[in-house]
C-alpha cells in the first residue's frame, strides 16, 4: 500500500474524533497541538479528555456516533473497536469526502498517522505504511537520540536570521549562500555544547553585518 506523504495544515479547522479512550486521547492532543478545532463523540472520556472538555478546549458530544457527525469537518479519526461503527463512519467519510483514519485498520483508512519526532519547527515523520506501528515507534525512539534540542534552537536562529538578513536588504543569492554555509557547518555541534563564542564567531564569518546571537535577541542556556 502506497501513501502520499504530506503535512496538512489544520489550524482553526474542524476535526472529529469518534471515541474517548486512550487512543482517542492521543489523536485529540495531536490535533490540538496542530491548532485544530476538535470535537469528540463518545459516551465516555478519559480523565484527561474530560478535563479538556470541561475547560472548553475541545467540544464533547456525550453519545455514540450518528450519521452526519462528520459534516463540515476536514478529517476524522474512528478510534473505536466497534467494527459496525467503523463501517458506518467509513461510509459517511467516503460520501462526504472527509479524510478518515480508522485506528489499526489501514485498509479502511484514507491516511495513516506517522510516528513523529518534534524539535520545535523540526518534525521528522516515520511511517511503515501501516505494516508495523510498533517498528515505526522504535525508529522514532532511535531518531530522538539523533535529533536533540540543538535542532530546535537552530531553526529558531534561522528564522531570526532570515528576518535580519531581509531587513539588511541582502540579496536572495547571498541569503541562500549564508544558510547553506551554516547548515553545513559545525553550528549544531556548537549549539549542542553551548559554545556561545564559537556560534558568534561562525555567524560573523558567515553572515557578517554585525550579526550575533545578541543582535538576534537570542542566548544559549
Amino acid at each position: 500500500m502506497k501513501y502520499y506523504p504530506v503535512f496538512l495544515r489544520v489550524v482553526g479547522r474542524p476535526c472529529v474524533v469518534i471515541g474517548g479512550g486512550s487512543v482517542a486521547q492521543h489523536k485529540v492532543e495531536a490535533l490540538m497541538r496542530a491548532g485544530a478545532q476538535v470535537s469528540v463523540i463518545s459516551p465516555t472520556l478519559t480523565a484527561r479528555l474530560a478535563a479538556r472538555a470541561a475547560a472548553r478546549q475541545i467540544v464533547h458530544e456525550r453519545r455514540c456516533y450518528a450519521k452526519g457527525d462528520l459534516r463540515g469537518c476536514v478529517l476524522a479519526y474512528a478510534a473505536t473497536d466497534d467494527a459496525h461503527v467503523q463501517q458506518q463512519v467509513a461510509a459517511e467519510a467516503r460520501e462526504a469526502g472527509v479524510l478518515l483514519n480508522v485506528v489499526d485498520r489501514p485498509d479502511r483508512s484514507d491516511f495513516i498517522t506517522p510516528a513523529i519526532v518534534e524539535r520545535g519547527d523540526l518534525v521528522v515523520a516515520v511511517s511503515t505504511g501501516g505494516a508495523s506501528p510498533a517498528l515505526a515507534k522504535r525508529i522514532r525512539h532511535d531518531l530522538e537520540g539523533t535529533f536533540g534540542a540543538e535542532y530546535e534552537f537552530a531553526l529558531h536562529l534561522f528564522r531570526r536570521l532570515r528576518t535580519e538578513l531581509t531587513a539588511q536588504r541582502r540579496s536572495p543569492a547571498e541569503r541562500r549562500r549564508i544558510f547553506s554555509a551554516l547548515a553545513n557547518s559545525a553550528l549544531l555541534d556548537y549549539l549542542r555544547l553551548g559554545q556561545t563564542q564559537a556560534v558568534n564567531r561562525l555567524l560573523a564569518e558567515t553572515a557578517g553585518g554585525g550579526i550575533s546571537l545578541t543582535a538576534l535577541g537570542m542566548e544559549l542556556n
